[in-house]
């Protein structure tokens, strides 16, 4: 189908279209419910109070649905040039919808998150700014977008540094309203999140040979898909041990370490598994792996240590 007729279809149509390839909403939504339900429930329990208000866990939820369209927003202008050159085949430059389009989309986006945490408390809004802030480095590369290129791990680990930042912005958003300071603790939590976002940015981007495509940089390319794929386990198996070390900080470990532990195995043989047979399927399958992997550690620093 071609711009042009692309442009026919309806405003609904195309933005189905979008959303169904580049950020499916019931898939993103189930993850970023776990993600940031959990998070707000840890940062209740580290303070030692009250749960989060409905009010607090929506809005908390619902931005960081938000920060999470943005970053694909900002991935579509920072990605144009490549993509239409060498994966001609995407939503944005196929013209489903335009770099315009998503800008105007960006621009309403951040006008309903700053409306949402003035609803919520006015204080929230310096921990929305940094979060923006940080966004627009990203997405102009730092200023350094050719040396970031030629050194892929500080690309990755500088990159994965806006889930802190999201994190920051949720846990605000619970120990802002309870009037009290930023839990003692914390720094767990956003190492968690810094590794999480690297198992999913790694996961996503391992690939078997035939299915590499010449001026995509995957990091089974990069690295070797074996190099790729026990480095993507390792990092697993770290973030896990982060997680059970916040787990600790709320006298929750002994039961964690099981879910951890678990997460580990589940790694393992997924790897084995794709190691093993070598089929894009396979392949595909670390992604979604990978966000199960996640779903399971923030529910067992969330959900787990409330149950206790």
């Amino acid at each position: 189908m071609s711009n042009v007729t692309y442009q026919q279809l309806s405003w609904s149509k195309r933005w189905w279209i979008y959303q169904r390839e580049r950020f499916p909403i019931v898939q993103n939504g189930i993850v970023v419910a776990v993600f940031s339900i959990s998070t707000m429930l840890y940062s209740s329990i580290l303070r030692n109070g009250a749960l989060p208000s409905i009010k607090s866990l929506v809005i908390g939820f619902l931005s960081t649905f938000l920060f999470f369209l943005l970053l694909r927003i900002a991935d579509e202008f920072k990605d144009f040039e490549e993509d239409s050159r060498f994966r001609s085949y995407r939503a944005v430059p196929r013209g489903v919808v335009t770099l315009k389009q998503l800008g105007i989309l960006g621009v309403l986006i951040g006008l309903v998150q700053l409306g949402m945490a003035y609803w919520l408390s006015p204080k929230l809004i310096p921990w929305l700014v940094l979060a923006w802030g940080y966004l627009a480095l990203m997405s102009k590369e730092f200023f350094v977008k050719e040396w970031l290129k030629a050194h892929p791990i500080i690309y990755l680990l500088s990159h994965m540094v806006m889930m802190p930042m999201i994190v920051m912005y949720i846990v605000a958003c619970d120990w802002v309203t309870a009037s009290v300071s930023i839990p003692s603790g914390l720094s767990w939590l956003l190492l968690a999140s810094y590794g999480n976002g690297i198992i999913l940015e790694i996961g996503r981007k391992i690939r078997i040979p035939e299915d590499e495509e010449y001026g995509v940089e995957t990091y089974s390319f990069l690295w070797g898909y074996k190099k790729a794929t026990w480095i993507w386990v390792s990092v697993v198996l770290l973030t896990s041990c982060v997680v059970l070390m916040a787990s600790v900080q709320v006298d929750a470990g002994q039961i964690v370490m099981w879910c951890t532990l678990l997460n580990v195995l589940i790694a393992v043989l997924m790897a084995l598994a794709f190691l093993r047979s070598m089929t894009t399927k396979v392949a595909q399958a670390i992604e979604k792996v990978s966000g199960l992997l996640i779903i399971l550690l923030y529910l067992s620093l969330g959900l787990v240590p409330l149950l206790l």
